[in-house]
């Protein structure tokens, strides 16, 4: 793919998006101004796409970076929100400048993940044994992984586990085969830590949970050995998320600990993000008390700012992951009267590009209906989230929906949830 768009071969990057994400024929014309039958003739080799208007098109309505094509960067890559934040339009495609939909973003990057393209990200070269690790190289690979952390916002484990667990093993083999200073190798350590994490969250999302619980672990021992007492306290965090389905005194305890590993001087983001998975570990106990609490301190941390640098990987909480984590809680606890005003109001604040993400938050919304007695408005809550979660490689929005649905199946004689049965095919 990457090579295609360098050549400009959009044959090649047109039969790849349908290959490989299923974006047919037409639906490509359409969204590049091109006849359908040329963009079938392009892919079967035949004749190119030579002129500069055309190319932008192209560039615009599949978002691909000016600089793959030798062109200025496009007006949308400006505008390109940060993780989790709003992106403007509200359905589930990116508009371009004539306010027409354009191939559904979410499919393309697919495409270009499946496919080998990591737009923007530098080569970097494995050590070989004995080579020298230069001082600068820790911080490339953070850079290169923070870019990386990126494809999390559209796609699922499934898609990115694999990415993710090459970049952590070749951190592994260059540690392993490199010579480098002391100072470089508790870099190389704490950079391995937040790949392991990374790719421990993949594989979670893909429902990999004893590859997740290994990658976890690992990455507590490398944030040790660095001396990165943040990331020491999330991989913690991880493992207590993970855990206290199977066991809330054991999820919670690590869940204390991760909080107190991290400390008082952590930065305020991180601090946000411990809080709130200690939240969630309290309200799957059914601890309403200690959960709000937890909120608090979360609420607490965010509003400070005691000088430390936010590292990448705490960058998305905000107010709104917050409201997220809020909506949840009490949606365990069955509270539905706090839960579903909170998840109303921030679940308006996430575009459907989020497609993982916002069918999690929208089943706990469906949730909270349920046990407020709205099966209709549950109904179709569920039948949004059913339409996000489709084709997202994450196992978790059908798990969340899957109880949900079973529930529904008790009020079958309603109109809106037969509907929603209907198209979940139970």
């Amino acid at each position: 793919m990457r090579a295609a768009i360098a050549d400009h071969d959009f044959g090649v990057v047109f039969a790849l998006a349908r290959d490989v994400a299923k974006i047919s024929y037409s639906k490509i014309a359409a969204e590049c101004d091109i006849k359908p039958e040329r963009v079938g003739t392009l892919a079967r080799g035949r004749g190119s796409i030579t002129s500069f208007d055309k190319i932008a098109k192209i560039a615009d309505a599949l978002r691909i970076p000016g600089s793959l094509l030798g062109l200025a960067p496009r007006e949308w890559e400006v505008a390109i929100p940060p993780p989790r934040a709003p992106a403007g339009p509200t359905d589930d495609a990116i508009v371009n400048r004539e306010g027409k939909g354009t191939v559904l973003r979410r499919e393309f990057f697919k495409a270009s993940a499946r496919a080998g393209l990591v737009v923007g990200l530098p080569e970097l070269t494995q050590a070989d044994s004995g080579r020298r690790v230069g001082t600068k190289v820790p911080e490339q690979l953070r850079q290169r992984t923070a870019r990386l952390r990126r494809l999390d916002d559209i796609l699922g484990g499934g898609d990115t586990f694999r990415v993710y667990l090459g970049e952590y093993q070749a951190t592994k083999a260059t540690l392993r085969d490199g010579s480098y200073t002391e100072a470089t190798g508790r870099a190389l350590l704490s950079v391995l830590s937040e790949q392991a994490q990374q790719a421990g969250w993949a594989a979670f999302d893909a429902g990999k949970h004893a590859d997740a619980s290994s990658l976890y672990e690992e990455s507590h021992r490398a944030a040790v050995e660095s001396g990165d007492a943040s990331l020491a306290g999330n991989a913690l965090a991880f493992l207590a998320y993970q855990r206290v389905d199977a066991d809330r005194d054991a999820g919670t305890e690590t869940a204390i600990q991760a909080c107190r590993v991290a400390g008082p001087d952590a930065a305020p983001g991180v601090r946000a993000l411990l809080n709130e998975r200690l939240a969630w570990t309290y309200a799957i106990s059914g601890n309403a008390n200690e959960t709000e609490r937890a909120l608090n301190a979360a609420e607490t941390a965010l509003s400070e700012g005691n000088g430390n640098p936010q590292p990448d990987w705490a960058a998305w909480v905000d107010r709104n992951e917050l409201q997220v984590m809020t909506g949840r809680c009490w949606t365990e606890l069955r509270r539905p009267l706090r839960a579903v005003p909170v998840l109303e109001d921030v679940l308006t604040q996430y575009d459907n590009t989020h497609a993982r993400d916002k069918s999690l938050y929208l089943s706990w919304l469906a949730d909270s209906y349920l046990a407020a007695g709205e099966v209709e408005q549950a109904a179709t809550v569920t039948g949004r989230a059913l339409e996000l979660s489709a084709g997202v490689a994450s196992v978790r929005p059908r798990a969340r929906l899957s109880p949900i649905l079973r529930q529904l199946r008790d009020h079958h004689e309603v109109p809106a949830v037969a509907d929603v049965l209907e198209r979940a095919k139970l």
